[in-house]
């Protein structure tokens, strides 16, 4: 979203705001921008607001919400969601990524974090005391954006999402009030955090609970010629129906990477890459794992034993920070060989540019995250889901924006009639006004989320995200 810049932004931020302020042109502008969707970059934020405590997130919003009708503030954590709402053209930003303090007590297995936090930076705090929040799968992924959207990854199956073992946020609120939001303070509100994004306030802090988690797993990839996609995918669900809840699996259609044990013909060409994590005792892992090498001929098996650490990390290579992208996504109730031969139709039409490439993620659900939680208990909906299909288009040249856009549109299209009306936020770019009013579930979740924005943001400031619009705003 852009507007055209304020110049109310231009006022001098308040004497004691103790961060730093950027401006186009500055120094440090163009790198503070830098957000993991590249796109982002092409265009900038009126002023640029880092915050040195929460003190400073109170400060800055005083200062925006002081002025005739408000100004709309942009919030920026990790950086990492595929909008780039997080830097929008001519907007004032808070940017909350020095905000990194991250506490863990290995008695109560809770772990707290402020929403600066990276996940490699939670995941390696939470390990040396042998345990894990489950949330995403890359360590450049922010806590905050992550776990306000629902958060999923490998620990799903066992553990749930991330809002579901959310105990409480800190929340700063568009009048500069500091509130705790949990299952007794505020429950609506925490009700409404737990899916709804950024739409109620600037959460300051994320209070969790963990889990044992390794300190190794069993987890890696399993690599399948294209041309036996359609048979090794046709065959995962009745696995997976039987599959133990330590084991989490993406199933990806990507070029192959230029690995040795692979045809050097085959490189850079669509193969099926089965990803499994599995976190039960490793002296079981094989009758868990071996089944997912035999359901094909694989032409490499990189399944081996490694740190919790690693196997959270593995997808990191083919999620590079600062690229151009464009994400689709949503819900599947099932994975019917008629969904399976759409996107492998779509794999093989995918772009084929010097400077990108283009994925089919297939991430299974079940276990904890469809079975543990009612539907109604969170804003982040689940409902009916069995899988979740996310297709990434990354490129680097401006040229190329026009013929990936439209292959992600025609996927988005073809994938339609497959696909559930709810969804995951953080997996897709914002489809719109229409898909946002269907995204969290049935009409009564929508109708309670534009209650709770409503009574948290009347104005609308935070209108920089997947935006839910007041109730009372018709």
């Amino acid at each position: 979203m852009t507007v055209p810049a304020d110049p109310r932004i231009h006022a001098d931020v308040p004497s004691d705001f103790r961060g730093t302020v950027l401006r186009p042109g500055d120094d440090r502008y163009d790198a503070a921008r830098a957000l993991y969707q590249g796109r982002a970059a092409d265009q900038g934020p009126a002023l640029i607001a880092q915050c040195a405590d929460e003190g400073d997130v109170v400060t800055v919003v005083r200062h925006a919400h002081a002025h005739a009708h408000g100004i709309p503030v942009a919030v920026r954590g990790g950086g990492h969601g595929s909008d780039g709402y997080a830097m929008p053209g001519g907007a004032l930003v808070v940017d909350l990524s020095r905000l990194k303090a991250i506490t863990v007590d290995p008695e109560t297995r809770v772990v707290r974090a402020q929403p600066g936090v990276l996940l490699g930076e939670l995941d390696a705090a939470a390990q040396r005391h042998g345990l894990a929040v489950p949330a995403g799968t890359v360590s450049s992924t922010g806590v905050a954006g992550l776990t306000l959207g629902g958060g999923i990854g490998h620990l799903m199956r066992r553990h749930g999402a991330t809002v579901d073992n959310l105990l409480a946020c800190g929340m700063v609120t568009v009048d500069g009030r500091r509130v705790r939001a949990d299952e007794a303070e505020n429950p609506e509100l925490f009700w409404a955090l737990r899916g709804g994004g950024g739409n109620f306030g600037i959460v300051t802090s994320f209070e969790y609970r963990a889990h044992p988690v390794g300190p190794e797993v069993v987890a890696g990839q399993l690599i399948f010629p294209f041309d036996q996609a359609a048979g090794v995918l046709g065959k995962l669900p009745a696995y997976m129906a039987g599959a133990p809840r330590e084991l989490g699996l993406l199933a990806a259609i990507a070029p192959a990477p230029a690995l040795p044990m692979l045809p050097e013909e085959a490189h850079g060409k669509p193969v099926l890459v089965l990803v499994p994590v599995y976190t039960g005792d490793p002296a079981g892992a094989d009758e868990v794992v071996e089944p997912l090498a035999a359901l094909g001929r694989p032409l490499a098996d990189l399944v081996t034993k490694m740190p919790w650490s690693r196997a959270n990390s593995m997808l990191d290579a083919v999620a590079p920070y600062g690229r151009r992208m464009n994400l689709r996504g949503g819900y599947l109730p099932e994975l019917s060989a008629e969904v399976v031969g759409t996107l492998l139709a779509n794999a093989a039409a995918a772009p084929l540019s010097h400077s990108g490439a283009a994925t089919i993620n297939l991430w299974c659900m079940g276990g904890a995250i469809s079975e543990d939680v009612v539907e109604d208990a969170t804003a982040f909906s689940r409902a009916g889901a069995a899988w979740l299909w996310e297709a990434v288009g990354m490129w680097d040249a401006p040229d190329d924006d026009a013929q990936y856009d439209q292959w992600a549109a025609t996927l988005g299209e073809t994938m339609r009639p497959h696909s559930l009306t709810n969804g995951y936020t953080n997996l897709t770019d914002d489809l719109g006004e229409a898909w946002r009013r269907g995204v969290h579930g049935a009409e009564a979740k929508h109708r309670r989320l534009r209650a709770v924005k409503a009574a948290w943001d009347p104005d609308n400031l935070l209108r920089f995200n997947k935006n839910i619009a007041p109730a009372n705003a018709g």
